[in-house]
């Protein structure tokens, strides 16, 4: 969550960036963009990286990197410079997000981990929603024009503490010590991800999701300035509440999972009503104000999802020592999706006006819906053998 900040703290800051740095429209997309791309093109590798040098050494790693950084940034003068700490803060929040659910199947009882990864997979939408919340609030009170740099302070401040508990408490454990495990090259282990069945499906429905949910949490505040005349202020907190209550779909997956619920019925039943909930949100007829109640309530629904996909990882990796290769091959399609849903979304847009969005969100979740039926089918032979 905490590594998520860094991901969060980034959109409502970007005005007063732009402002300070005088930076470009180029230079902002690729400041929202940059740890979307790296963890597209290198989760994988990553994920590999850190399964051979050790998941405790390269969380504690991330999280420094992500510490450094930050700081630095907020005192830069440069949005070239600022832009080039943003890579590497990427690559810090990558490392950590891959090495940890290797770590969680490993320490959590069997009985647990469908829970425990389910607690997990809120990671996001709670790190960046809060600090999207937070930074809608700081950036009025600060001064106008540097705003954002206190906004990356105390990003980096979190990881700063998030570091030192991490050095009091996980360094000494001997439990999270490297498991020394026969290994293959990083291209054959790739290889062998990517090649299964089970893993492709995860990350396809990953992917799908991620189009549709950033699709409509990127262009909400966009709807409420133009369509509901909120201030830019009240928009952003809003969509940070939005952003948040998608932690509930999180952990009702693993509530649901625990019961034996299938997993099939509850990635089907949430995608397939919630396809023509997020239409609902683009089209014309449907009151303003009952938009913003339709998108939270999407958040909310369709969280289930990643609750669903993180829990399957363990089931259907190759491997048990795949797991983390797995783990990054989710984060690269899932941030592909990320790539992809806004410059979609807003070409749709663009053509069409606002109704033409549902073309997208409708076909996202279709292909999410297809991803887990066929994930559900190679788990019965899977078991049945």
């Amino acid at each position: 969550m905490v590594a998520a900040f860094h991901v969060g703290k980034a959109p409502p800051a970007l005005p007063s960036i732009r402002a300070d740095l005088d930076a470009s429209l180029r230079q902002a997309g690729w400041l929202l963009s940059i740890i979307n791309l790296l963890t597209a093109v290198g989760g994988m590798a990553i994920a590999l990286t850190a399964d051979r040098l050790g998941h405790r050494r390269l969380i504690l790693f991330g999280t420094a990197l992500c510490l450094v950084t930050s700081l630095l940034g907020g005192a830069v003068e440069s949005a070239d410079l600022l832009l080039g700490l943003r890579f590497l803060e990427g690559i810090g929040f990558i490392t950590v997000v891959v090495a940890i659910p290797p770590l969680v199947v490993r320490v959590a009882a069997p009985r647990d981990q469908r829970i425990a990864l389910a607690a997990w997979s809120t990671y996001m939408p709670m790190g960046a929603g809060v600090m999207m919340l937070v930074a809608a609030l700081v950036l009025p009170l600060a001064l106008p024009g540097s705003s954002w740099r206190w906004v990356w302070w105390i990003a980096g401040a979190a990881s700063g503490l998030m570091l030192l508990a991490l050095l009091l408490r996980a360094a000494g454990r001997p439990e999270l010590d490297r498991v020394a495990a026969p290994r293959r090259s990083i291209l054959a282990e790739m290889a062998e991800v990517t090649s299964s069945g089970g893993p492709l499906a995860i990350a396809l429905c990953f992917g799908a999701y991620s189009c549709c949910w950033f699709a409509v949490i990127g262009f909400l505040p966009t709807l409420q300035v133009e369509r509901l005349h909120f201030s830019a202020q009240t928009a952003a907190i809003v969509t940070a509440a939005v952003t948040v209550v998608n932690v509930a779909g999180n952990l009702a997956a693993g509530w649901l999972l625990q019961r034996r619920v299938p997993r099939v019925a509850i990635i089907v039943g949430a995608t397939v009503p919630m396809a023509v909930c997020a239409s609902a949100i683009f089209i014309d007829g449907v009151p303003d104000l009952a938009r913003l109640l339709l998108a939270g309530l999407y958040s909310a629904v369709i969280g289930v999802v990643p609750g669903c996909l993180f829990t399957a990882i363990p089931v259907h990796a190759p491997r048990p020592q795949l797991v983390g290769a797995a783990t990054g091959l989710l984060m690269q399609v899932s941030n592909l999706g990320a790539l992809l849903g806004p410059p979609i979304t807003a070409a749709l847009i663009s053509a069409g006006g606002w109704p033409a969005a549902a073309w997208m969100t409708s076909t996202a979740l279709t292909i999410a819906a297809a991803a887990g039926i066929f994930l559900h089918r190679r788990e019965r032979r899977k078991f049945a053998s």
